[in-house]
């Protein structure tokens, strides 16, 4: 729970968060006070003594996501909400006088391209930050890189924890925020007592797991794992799985299931008369992004554990909305990393500011205490470990594909990468 000096501050008048959030204008919330940001006041040898790529008026910065692969159908939100608070940005004047410029690779959902890709960008491209990565697999990938060439990563996604680095600021939950409590709230609100665990087979999914079977039978003591199951990316047959599910008779199916296979076990689960009505599910893996291709009538019924949902009702949100879909197109939805991936470069805007340098020991060192009181999600706050302050949020899916929310915690979550007891 925040203390006093992490209050919540007044909220913006509905005008400036349009202003902000459409590109209008340049808002209070995300200035700082007293800077000017005209290049006369942040001449490039002043902002950058590190040979960055900065010049007298433009800052280039990397995004690395996977445009292509098994991971496209859930990193390509990514790509586009970093894409428009850029845009957003550059409407606004830019960084410090400096219109904003990227360079967008493609970790085709190989995490060895990964590490190949971000050293390009570091080395050869010598950008500011970078946007990107989605799996922790891919995370873990690029992570030497990064420390190594003192880069600087903005990571969207949800997350197990268990990592700290100075070179990455991470704007998605970790375990704590989304995984311990959706089952607290599993166990207080569904009455489930007995789980069966299922995932992707690769780090985030197991070592989640690992987090959940602890909480589940000796830190929370919730009840019992009745099953246990990892498939590789990509696996699209889970009947085998589906018969050990009907066996074991479950409370709760606690899924992290990731990608394209989302699509394949969603459809099967349903084929199988395991639906939203009979069988209580829920998983940290799918939003409004996977939900395009899984089809609400597949997920009806079923939850999902995360911070953001695209129906959260409030006026940040309906403005951040408004603008995707006149950038993407009246279809297009916004799932939980999605938002994330939105708030990265807002952050980097701050910390930039707040140093009056490009230099990434400056940014990261100006980094904690920055909040964005504009955030879709209502409102986060950057930790002195590189994570943020954010609510937890359940939400249960519709059959026209849209999440319905139905629990959300109290107050802002403090982030504890390394809670006692789960490593």
């Amino acid at each position: 729970m925040a203390d006093k000096k992490d209050t919540i501050p007044a909220p913006l008048t509905d005008e400036q968060r349009r202003k902000v959030l459409l590109g209008m204008a340049a808002a209070p919330a995300l200035m700082v006070p007293g800077v000017s940001f005209g290049n006369a006041q942040f001449p490039t040898a002043k902002v950058n003594t590190t040979k960055l790529a900065v010049t007298d008026t433009e800052v280039i910065v990397g995004q690395l996501h996977s445009a292509t692969g098994t991971m496209a159908i859930s990193e390509t939100g990514s790509i586009q909400a970093e894409q428009l608070a850029i845009d957003q940005i550059n409407a606004m004047g830019g960084i410090l006088g400096r219109k904003i410029k990227v360079i967008k690779e493609d970790g085709a959902s190989d995490w060895p391209t990964f590490a190949e890709k971000s050293k390009k960008l570091l080395v050869n491209d010598k950008v500011a930050c970078v946007f990107g990565c989605w799996t922790s697999a891919s995370r873990k990938a690029v992570l030497p890189v990064f420390e190594k060439e003192n880069g600087l990563l903005y990571y969207p996604t949800f997350y197990e924890g268990l990592e700290q680095s100075k070179n990455v600021i991470y704007t998605g939950q970790e375990a704590t925020q989304q995984i311990i409590w959706g089952l607290d709230w599993a166990s207080k609100e569904k009455k489930a007592k007995t789980y069966f665990l299922v995932g992707s087979d690769y780090i985030w999914p197991r070592t989640s797991m690992k987090i959940a079977r602890k909480h589940i039978e000796s830190v929370g003591k919730l009840g019992k794992v009745v099953g246990e199951e990892y498939y590789p990316l990509g696996h699209t047959n889970f009947n085998s799985l589906i018969n050990k599910i009907k066996v074991a008779k479950p409370d709760c199916i606690f899924a992290a299931v990731v990608g394209g296979s989302n699509v394949a076990f969603y459809k099967q689960l349903k084929a199988a008369g395991i639906t939203g009505a009979k069988q209580f599910l829920l998983t940290l893996s799918v939003t409004e992004d996977e939900m395009l291709g899984v089809g609400g009538e597949n997920f009806a019924g079923f939850y999902s554990s995360m911070k953001y949902f695209q129906s959260l009702d409030n006026p940040n949100n309906k403005a951040f909305v408004e603008a995707f879909k006149k950038a993407y197109g009246p279809k297009s939805v916004i799932g939980d990393v999605t938002q994330a991936g939105y708030l990265g470069p807002w952050l980097w805007k701050a910390a930039v500011e707040k140093a009056g340098s490009f230099d990434v020991d400056k940014v990261v060192a100006a980094s904690p205490g920055i909040e964005l009181k504009t955030a879709p999600e209502g409102y986060v706050k950057l930790h002195e470990n590189h994570h943020l302050w954010s609510k937890a949020r359940i939400a249960q899916g519709q059959p026209d594909g849209t999440f319905k929310v139905v629990a959300e915690s109290a107050e802002l979550i403090e982030p504890n990468p390394f809670p006692k007891g789960y490593q």
